[in-house]
């Protein structure tokens, strides 16, 4: 979908093609021609099945896959060459696996001092400044998982959730312009997922951020954010934005699920 207002986008996919394995018998083609807009303070929640392009846009979007044809472009910058630590300045992304978005060796403290030094010159000096423990305690705090009592404990020690909601925290510390969630929530238990995910609705709200969750749990995608996409075989073949989200239920999901896969012969 192209912008239909004279209202900058924050996030703009034009024309956008990608291909795996080019040239070869095992070419795939993911992306051919594929539009897609998200305003300013959405928080998308996209979901679809296995292959069907979700990973693969956010990976197009944070530059750690390349694009083999079309734009991307970010509050109206065209990124589509700029490096993947170049968009980071201004993007913000939480993964799937808890131990990716952190430093296990290091303290809670130490992640989030190197955290904040984001986008910041580097000069010999101490890198963790006692002055910013209170803050550091109070945003910890927010969590509501005692963290804020545990600064000097090595990350590696934590639970999934406990890391997964500092990886969150982590990611929002800067003045970023998007957040993005890579199936965040799935490799923790349930009751960790609903603790994330309700931060993550919180910390969103409070920030006034932008967002774009992949998710394959449709309960979350249906019940958090202001707009839900459905993707197959490169293509969006459902969005509320032509709707209302609140419409949507789960078992509306479901049925589309199900036509896909018997159209593919599943």
């Amino acid at each position: 979908m192209l912008p239909s207002s004279n209202e900058t986008p924050m996030l703009a996919f034009e024309h956008l093609q990608k291909h795996f394995h080019a040239g070869t018998v095992n070419e795939t083609t993911v992306f051919n021609d594929f539009n897609l807009t998200v305003a300013c303070g959405e928080f998308v929640s996209i979901v679809g099945s296995n292959g069907s392009g979700k990973t693969t846009l956010l990976n197009l979007l944070c530059g750690t896959l390349p694009v083999d044809g079309g734009r991307v472009l970010l509050d109206g910058e065209d990124i589509t060459h700029h490096t993947d630590f170049r968009r980071a300045a201004r993007l913000g992304r939480v993964f799937q696996d808890p131990t990716a978005g952190t430093c296990p060796a290091l303290t809670i403290m130490e992640n989030m001092a190197l955290a904040e030094n984001k986008n910041k010159p580097f000069h010999l000096g101490f890198a963790v400044s006692k002055q910013k423990t209170k803050a550091y305690r109070e945003q910890l705090s927010q969590l509501q998982m005692g963290l804020e009592d545990k600064l000097h404990t090595p990350v590696g020690v934590l639970s999934g959730g406990q890391r997964q909601a500092l990886a969150l925290l982590i990611a929002t510390m800067t003045d970023i312009s998007v957040l993005v969630l890579d199936e965040h929530t799935a490799a923790l238990d349930p009751k960790s997922s609903e603790t994330v995910m309700a931060l993550t609705d919180a910390i969103v709200r409070a920030k006034g951020l932008t967002a774009v969750m992949v998710t394959h749990n449709l309960r979350f995608a249906v019940q958090y954010g202001s707009r839900l996409i459905m993707m197959d075989k490169g293509a969006c073949v459902l969005d509320s934005i032509n709707g209302r989200k609140e419409d949507y239920r789960i078992e509306d999901l479901l049925k589309v699920f199900n036509e896909i896969s018997i159209e593919c012969g599943n």
